[in-house]
């Protein structure tokens, strides 16, 4: 195993010099989840001079609130959408060959209590195996009751017939976020965080750049670009509004929005409730709904997805149904169902959802996952849609689309495929780590060394927190503030916004040492009250 590189310090007057440099970019993407971070990372591994640039923090919206799941979408099927499957499928592998420290293969369990249940389920999900081919992650398989309570200890045993097993992957979003900035960043790519688009700039119609503020210092930055991306997400439409060319185009109106956001709602609980390395999917709840119980980081995650939502608050908050509806539906199938009192954080992510043309009505689980890429008139590349586990593919057909407008010279595609993230090992024996295992070193990968090596690697925040994690986020992750330290950087707002809370005070006193900016305390302690609210 080869040691680890020195990595590149991201103190944030560094990163702000670099943007004030007087230089024309190839490309400039708006928007630090995981879309943005794909395309920045695939750019630069090209050889192409990139800058992303952030208003909040990298993973702050949906990239952060995911269901954890790298997968190829076992409902898609039901949508008859093979190609995208397919296509995730593939995905899915590559993620997980490039990122071992952060992504790995689950099994999941759906159980039944109804005699066609399990063939019925065991023949889509046959069909899952035989469309990922030698990117499997293993066969799916009939179990029969004692065999799927073995798998999951706590499910009802009343009316339980048996079980259907199939394979899919989990990760750390955030941290996954994270390794793809300081990947795009180790290639040459200039990326900074709460720096949000004020404004484009134009020559001869086209955009040629972008106006920037720094959130914290309130300096503007001009900068130049020969392509400008669009990746904010759920709120693609808010930059496709600062396009004046795009509005000229629609005669003076505003334009067109083109997402039909959606919510997915996810409470956790202690992992008491299932404790198991295998997690527990219902794939038609009540009213046709997908269910997940999914072990992660020593938790469990209980949640759904797919309620429309028409606001995009930052900071979404769950609708009092929806806890009920995850509660409810999770009584049906755990002997020992969680109650609101268990709920040890809640927390809402919008999907970017693509709107059918003159459709303002159908349901969002009925809408496809495909991204979707437009140009406007003024050569302002917009891509939304799809999910993490396409992030990849999605990158390489932005950055296509870029090449066919001759905005830039793409190069051959196919650089990420087999590209380590960083602290991938490199060595095909490493084990990998349970995926019910608590937050710790192992997702540092090959650089919990350099970690171990930092001042307070003894002192123990909490759990496997350590002063030192703190410092290696505040020097090389781009951590400014408290959230995100707590929120991204290691999981415990996600995974128990109590403990955060205690937490926050000596992370802020570490943060302004290292910073010398304010962490923003308060606000994150307003913040934690919010995911300990139960509507």
């Amino acid at each position: 195993m080869l040691p680890p590189t020195a990595p590149l310090s991201t103190r944030r007057e560094d990163l702000l010099a670099r943007l004030k440099q007087d230089c024309t970019y190839d490309l400039a993407v708006v928007g630090g989840g995981s879309t943005g971070l794909g395309v920045a990372l695939d750019a630069a591994a090209r050889g192409l001079k990139v800058v992303l640039l952030e208003s909040h923090d990298f993973a702050k919206g949906t990239s952060s609130r995911s269901t954890k799941l790298v997968h190829g979408g076992v409902r898609y099927l039901g949508q008859g959408n093979i190609a995208l499957v397919r296509e995730a499928l593939h995905e899915r592998t590559t993620l997980l060959r490039n990122a071992p420290h952060l992504a790995q293969p689950l099994a999941f369990v759906v159980p039944s209590y109804h005699w066609w249940n399990a063939p019925f389920y065991g023949a889509g999900l046959t069909m899952y195996d035989m469309l990922a081919g030698k990117a499997g992650l293993g066969n799916t398989r009939f179990l029969g009751p004692r065999a799927t309570a073995k798998a999951l200890p706590t499910v009802r045993l009343e009316g339980l017939q048996g079980g259907v097993q199939y394979w899919d992957g989990q990760f750390n979003d955030a941290k996954l976020a994270l390794a793809l900035a300081r990947t795009a960043a180790s290639l040459g790519a200039l990326l900074v965080n709460y720096c949000g688009v004020k404004e484009l700039l134009y020559a001869q119609g086209k955009v040629c750049g972008l106006v920037a503020q720094d959130a914290f210092g309130g300096q503007d930055y001009q900068v130049h670009a020969r392509c400008v991306v669009n990746a904010t997400g759920v709120w693609v439409d808010t930059l496709r509004q600062l396009d004046k060319e795009a509005h000229i185009a629609a005669g003076g109106r505003a334009v067109k929005p083109m997402l039909a956001p959606s919510q997915g709602v996810h409470i956790v609980v202690d992992r008491e409730f299932l404790p198991a390395e295998t997690a527990l999917m219902v794939p038609k709840t009540s009213d046709g709904r997908v269910l997940f119980a999914v072990p992660w980081l020593g938790k469990v995650i209980l949640g759904t997805t797919d309620t429309p939502r028409h606001d995009l608050a930052r900071e979404p908050l769950a609708f009092a149904e929806e806890v009920e509806f995850i509660l409810r539906e999770s009584a049906r199938y755990l002997r020992t169902a969680p109650t609101r009192s268990d709920i040890k954080s809640i927390w809402v992510g919008l999907r970017p959802l693509v709107k059918p043309p003159e459709d303002e009505g159908e349901r969002t689980q009925a809408l496809s996952r495909e991204h979707t890429v437009i140009v406007s008139r003024s050569n302002l590349v917009t891509v939304t849609g799809g999910k993490w586990t396409t992030y990849r593919a999605m990158a390489e057909d932005v950055l296509a689309k870029c090449e066919a407008r001759g905005l830039i010279d793409a190069g051959l595609a196919g650089r990420t495929v087999s590209l380590k993230l960083v602290g991938a090992y490199m060595d095909s024996d490493i084990g990998v780590i349970s995926v019910s295992a608590p937050e710790g070193l192992h997702c540092y990968g090959i650089e919990a060394a350099l970690v171990e090596q930092l001042p307070g690697n003894g002192a123990v925040l909490a759990g496997n927190l350590t002063e030192a994690m703190v410092r290696f986020a505040a020097r090389y992750e781009y951590a400014v503030t408290v959230e995100d330290v707590l929120a991204r950087r290691f999981r415990t707002l996600f995974l128990d916004a109590r403990l955060a809370q205690q937490l926050s005070a000596r992370v802020a006193a570490i943060l302004r040492e290292e910073t010398g900016l304010d962490p923003k305390e308060a606000d994150f302690l307003q913040l934690a009250k919010q995911y300990l609210q139960i509507p």
